[in-house]
């Protein structure tokens, strides 16, 4: 549904590719006045008339940005799932950079709307998972470590605001992996190794949801009111077995004691370290989202379907379809 204009719109995480390309989306729309995007390094490439600030969201200034701007929509983008960087300085961004910035909108009376980007892996991945995940679905088993419990957390402290401020409209958005050209992110680093490892007697159903669809549903969710919390993906799922078929990448059956060894080996290569327990349990036992009620509520379809974002992605990596594929023999 329409909403009244979201006037100054303030975008976290905004020197990231999705924070990035937000704001550049937003800055637009001839119906906001000013975009502020915020992060502790400045970006890469211009932001356009997007106003960049260097803040820590972790401290006080993040509040005085929102309170001298009048800042009456926020976008939360600052959730860091990144293996390199460490798990403290990772759990700080998350999680304390997250309740600093809820206090400030809360004090603020300017603010109307608060977006929050979330993660899909809140749902966990268990092999006595749900065939499809709903929003009112509880994990089987709850994460308890890394960027998951970190998101866990984050939703928890967003119910909060809410309760305190009622009169906010909250949008939560459980995204599934993101791919396409423009992404870099621990899966697309795990997807370039040299010979990709998979779990041994193990082929997930993986979902994913291309940075374009993705992009425009943060946008329409910042534009217009849709409260509430909703899974975003495209339609469809791709085995493992089949997406790395399709891409021509060489892949290795291993025992999942053995893949963090792989992926220690190949960050040489492509910048992976490692590979965090969220990542190795998704390659193992896969999740799938059901977004009916997002289809419903913004009477909108994605462009991409899992498969096609996949296929989007592997043509603009160059990946050969139909190569190499299983090093124990051909699958």
């Amino acid at each position: 549904m329409p909403a009244a204009a979201a006037r100054v719109v303030l975008v976290t995480g905004v020197s990231r590719f999705l924070g990035a390309r937000v704001a550049n989306t937003l800055q637009a729309d001839p119906g906001i006045e000013r975009v502020i995007g915020v992060d502790t390094v400045p970006p890469a490439e211009s932001l356009g008339r997007t106003e960049f600030v260097r803040v820590d969201i972790r401290t006080p200034g993040i509040a005085k940005i929102i309170a001298s701007a009048a800042v009456d929509t926020v976008v939360h983008l600052n959730l860091v799932t990144s293996s390199s960087v460490p798990r403290a300085k990772v759990k700080e961004l998350n999680v304390i950079g997250t309740m600093q910035l809820l206090a400030a909108c809360q004090r603020s009376p300017d603010m109307r709307k608060l977006v929050v980007r979330s993660s899909a892996a809140v749902y966990g991945s268990s092999p006595m998972d749900p065939a499809v995940f709903t929003e009112r679905d509880e994990p089987v088993e709850a994460p308890r470590s890394g960027y998951a419990k970190d998101a866990v957390e984050v939703e928890g402290y967003v119910r909060g605001l809410m309760r305190r401020r009622s009169d906010l409209a909250v949008s939560v958005l459980r995204f599934a992996n993101f791919l396409g050209p423009g992404v870099d992110s621990p899966l697309t680093r795990y997807l370039r190794l040299p010979v990709v490892p998979t779990v041994l007697g193990f082929d997930p159903r993986l979902q994913f949801v291309h940075e374009d669809d993705g992009v425009e549903v943060l946008r329409r969710m910042t534009v217009e009111d849709h409260p509430g919390c909703y899974n975003v993906a495209g339609d469809g799922v791709l085995l493992l077995s089949q997406a790395l078929r399709r891409a021509g990448r060489p892949y290795l059956p291993v025992p999942s004691p053995s893949i963090s060894v792989l992926g220690d080996m190949g960050r040489r290569f492509a910048g992976l370290s490692g590979f965090s327990p969220e990542l190795l349990r998704w390659l193992t036992y896969g999740r799938v989202l059901d977004i009916t009620a997002l289809e419903r509520e913004l009477a909108w379809h994605p462009k991409y379907s899992s498969e096609a974002a996949f296929a989007d992605f592997a043509a603009a990596r160059g990946f050969v379809r139909g190569g190499l594929t299983s090093l124990l023999g051909r699958a």
